[in-house]
């Protein structure tokens, strides 16, 4: 998914000089994003409170949306570097097209995993025959320095590890959780998972101490530590934690992000992730003269142009607030 504000705000990430190493309850508002003609996301990473959670660096929740009568999400061609995408689901469906020629509809609980590299381009948008609603997620994660110019590729995996205890099922996403482990690629230490709670469960999940974390609510309304947590809404949990109390106070769904945090300082503008305003600058370039990002077939509409470069100079500072 794209990162479509037409006045796209520079984005300095990375370092661990603000990483909380210790357990703390930090409430994330959203900010509402306007994507395409009908759908809305709420924007909860980069936040004006926090930019990262391990490598995880972006993150939409859109939805639920009731789309019977309308087009869904349309987001035309776009270029990314530096990342991968991870396309999660709970209602509705999005074909994915790319420009290493990958054509995937993506469904409820599977996995749409796109490495970028250093170079690609790709489209989503809900099929023209597709479900009523319209309910997911969509994030980023950082790649590190020694993974960041690695082949483009897309992987599609529709058969996740889940673990089962009463009252909760955990579809691992990426990364592992306790025994379970997602085959989707990743290159840094990090876990993303999804969690469905039957009202009135209460359960602990194991973590490990030195990552730090957070709970994205996707649906219902679920106790993480003592607070609740609301859908649309993401508590940040920080470092040094080996367990997490869980109590649903009804039917509910939440995404458990984590990972190492992320060491090294990076820019992220618009759909670009780099170290220097030299390469964002030379990205920008390259997608507004054709090259370098291949060409996504089959789609039907022109790409997005990329918006024009802050005045201020970029420059990679760590973690800020």
């Amino acid at each position: 998914m794209s990162n479509l504000d037409r006045e796209a705000a520079l984005s300095v990430c990375g370092g661990r000089g603000f990483v909380v190493a210790e357990p703390v309850r930090e409430l994330l508002t959203p900010r509402k994003v306007q994507l395409g003609e009908s759908t809305e996301v709420r924007r909860l990473l980069p936040n004006l409170g926090r930019r990262m959670v391990g490598a995880w660096c972006f993150v939409d929740h859109y939805g639920p949306d009731d789309i019977a009568d309308e087009p869904g999400m349309q987001v035309p061609p776009h270029p990314h570097m530096g990342l991968q995408t991870v396309s999660w689901l709970h209602d509705g469906e999005v074909l994915h097209r790319d420009s290493t020629g990958s054509l995937a509809t993506i469904r409820p609980r599977e996995l749409g995993l796109q490495t970028t590299g250093s170079a690609i381009s790709h489209s989503e948008e809900t099929p023209k025959s597709h479900s009523r609603f319209l309910h997911g997620a969509q994030l980023w994660t950082a790649l590190p320095e020694g993974a960041r110019h690695v082949d483009a590729h897309f992987e599609h995996h529709t058969d996740l590890p889940r673990l089962t205890s009463a009252g909760l099922t955990a579809t691992v996403i990426l990364g592992t959780l306790d025994t379970a482990t997602s085959p989707g690629a990743t290159y840094s230490p990090i876990v993303g998972a999804d969690l469905s709670l039957a009202r009135g469960t209460e359960t602990s999940l194991p973590l490990e101490s030195d990552f730090e974390y957070a709970v994205l609510s996707m649906s219902g309304e679920v106790h993480v530590d003592g607070v609740p947590v609301l859908p649309g809404s993401m508590l940040y949990l920080g470092c040094g934690r080996t367990q997490l109390p869980l109590r649903a106070e009804s039917d509910a769904s939440i995404m458990l992000l984590g990972g190492e945090p992320f060491e090294e300082e990076i820019i992220m503008w618009w759909n670009f992730i780099g170290r220097t305003q030299a390469e964002i600058e030379q990205a920008r370039a390259d997608w507004m003269t054709g090259t370098r990002f291949g060409e996504v077939k089959g789609y039907d509409g022109d790409p997005i142009p990329a918006p024009e470069l802050p005045s201020v100079p970029l420059k990679a500072r760590g973690r800020v607030r």
